[in-house]
């Protein structure tokens, strides 16, 4: 399993090309060679490659604009192309899909076109979960009707942190998208002041040893650190310390 930065962790600083540009220098420099791209500002997908290029960084994921992915399919998998970039994300269930079972299958059914041409074109839709989808809907958490609505096409970013905030167990889930989860995101979870905070990897109280194992039984490519929140403290220096953690992790 490979460490990569997803640049929403940091996206404050990837509006601009010039901005993006200083970024990818700072997280190369602190030794990730992966990213996921994610709330940068509207930068030509052939510069984004460009730069990540030139401080050798690969992308593996976006995420992309829901709309964009059902009705502007083949751009966005061009775009991808151009990324080197074979996983296409959707960052949530988009507003206007009730937060039920009638809804994911709203989602699955208006979404079953570009999965099929992104599945054609060699490439891999993957939607990323929130808290919201560990909620019971006719019997079943609505992160089981997606599971089972959105088809082998279809694949998965299981969150850990949020996977924990909805009541859910990160490993288990991680093993039950075994061969639909090639990329997962880590973040830690620590309780300050009797309020959840997301925090570094290994600095919080998620149960590493149990979410490492499941990731290596499922073949799990990738951990994308994510921090979307870092509370006033830099977030470079933020994947900095993530990255250190993992790394001394391996180590043992």
């Amino acid at each position: 399993m490979q460490y990569g930065a997803q640049l929403y962790t940091v996206r404050e600083f990837t509006q601009t090309e010039a901005g993006f540009d200083e970024t990818i220098g700072k997280i190369a420099k602190i030794g990730y060679k992966w990213v996921q791209v994610s709330g940068a500002g509207p930068i030509p997908p052939e510069r984004i490659r460009r730069i990540c290029d030139g401080y050798g960084v690969r992308i593996a994921v976006t995420h992309t604009a829901p709309e964009r992915i059902r009705t502007d399919t083949a751009r966005v998998i061009e775009d991808h192309r151009i990324l080197g970039a074979d996983y296409i994300g959707i960052g949530a269930l988009p507003g206007g899909y009730p937060r039920t079972r009638g809804g994911v299958e709203s989602f699955a059914r208006d979404f079953s076109a570009a999965v099929s041409e992104i599945s054609r074109a060699g490439m891999h839709f993957v939607y990323h979960n929130h808290d919201f989808e560990f909620e019971k809907s006719e019997g079943k958490t609505l992160m089981e009707h997606f599971a089972d609505m959105l088809g082998e096409r279809s694949g998965f970013i299981p969150d850990v942190f949020w996977i924990q905030a909805g009541g859910g167990d990160p490993a288990h889930w991680i093993e039950r998208l075994a061969g639909r989860a090639d990329a997962v995101h880590f973040k830690d979870m620590v309780m300050v002041g009797g309020e959840r905070r997301m925090c570094e990897i290994m600095e919080g109280n998620l149960n590493w040893e149990r979410i490492y194992a499941a990731c290596e039984k499922a073949g799990v490519k990738w951990a994308f650190v994510e921090q979307d929140d870092c509370y006033g403290m830099d977030p470079f220096e933020c994947l900095r310390v993530s990255l250190e953690n993992m790394e001394r992790y391996k180590k043992y």
